[in-house]
């Protein structure tokens, strides 16, 4: 369950709208040759698998190929100017996740774009929550019982973390809840899962499939998770507000923008055509398998919800003097 399912049911429907004249105009004849997804990570990357799944849908509906292309670099930065500064022709599509998109602004003073000034949004793919976990030999089994534990020990816990979200996540608890967790740096989620298997952290935030194997196997511990509802993957992990911590629904998501200044009617396509994708069966259990919830929001929908991301990680990187340069 997350914040984005009323507006599902919607978006598919508007796939069965016809285009007006203007519209059919605009678009005919688009497109007449490949097509490119830009991501902003590497290509062994989660969100590259993501595109992938919805290029292959996407390319045999429209009759042409979608080329993945990653372009990994500065925190998303060079993908993101790459698409900015592309033809805004609906040929080069940025697959936008919320670090590049909604963190970067709010933690980098000297940012080079405005996502929603210099891209339009295509469409929303899907969302996905964070778990908070701690080491199965910590004696605790709950938040609460976490919190307690931090508070007795407020200069000898931490949290891993890899760039900014995983870091705002930790932060955020922190000022929920009183506590002093300390930010100790990793590379890559691997490496701060490797840490808190070791016990050399306290607690992380992750996205799911880095951590899902050793809580199955009780190497780990969730204590919760960040989503609106709990999640069907794992119903016996409680959400932040039933743990006990109000205000703290994060679902991250992926979707796809273009350069700002692209047709509407281009625009239009494209969001048929990739909504279309994520709804059929096959690439909604592929996602599914990839800890994504399929959504195929609209554009319009979908820029309002980086605006209050945007606004909302915003807030949290104030608060906790996070910044990046």
């Amino acid at each position: 369950m997350n914040r984005f399912l009323p507006l599902v049911a919607s978006a598919l429907l508007g796939l069965a709208a016809a285009p007006t004249p203007a519209q059919s105009d605009a678009a005919r004849g688009f497109p007449d040759r490949p097509l490119r997804i830009v991501v902003p990570f590497g290509a062994a990357g989660g969100t590259t698998a993501v595109a992938r799944v919805i290029a292959a849908k996407a390319s045999e509906s429209m009759g042409q190929p979608v080329i993945v292309e990653p372009k990994p670099g500065a925190q998303g930065i060079v993908a993101v100017e790459f698409v900015r500064k592309a033809a805004p022709d609906g040929y080069t599509i940025l697959i936008g996740t919320v670090g590049p998109i909604a963190v970067n602004p709010a933690i980098y003073a000297n940012l080079p774009y405005q996502p929603l000034r210099d891209l339009t949004p295509v469409t929303l793919i899907g969302t996905y929550p964070l778990l908070l976990v701690v080491n199965a030999s910590l004696p605790v089994r709950s938040v609460r019982e976490l919190i307690a534990y931090a508070t007795a020990r407020p200069d000898k816990v931490n949290y891993g973390a890899t760039g900014a979200i995983s870091q705002l996540m930790s932060e955020h608890f922190n000022q929920r809840t009183g506590t002093r967790f300390v930010h100790i740096p990793y590379k890559s989620s691997g490496d701060f899962v490797t840490a808190v298997l070791a016990n050399e952290v306290t607690m992380v935030f992750s996205d799911i499939p880095p951590l899902s194997g050793h809580v199955q196997a009780g190497k780990l511990r969730a204590l919760a998770i960040t989503s609106t509802g709990r999640h069907r993957a794992w119903p016996d992990v409680p959400t932040m507000a039933e743990a006990g911590v109000s205000e703290f629904v994060f679902e991250l998501w992926n979707g796809f923008l273009v350069p700002g200044g692209t047709p509407a009617p281009i625009v239009a396509r494209l969001h048929a055509e990739f909504a279309r994708a994520i709804a059929a069966p096959d690439a909604r259990e592929r996602l599914e398998a990839l800890g994504i919830d399929p959504v195929g929001m609209a554009g319009d929908e979908f820029g309002k919800v980086i605006a209050a991301d945007i606004a909302r990680f915003g807030a949290v990187a104030k608060a906790a003097n996070v910044k990046a340069d």
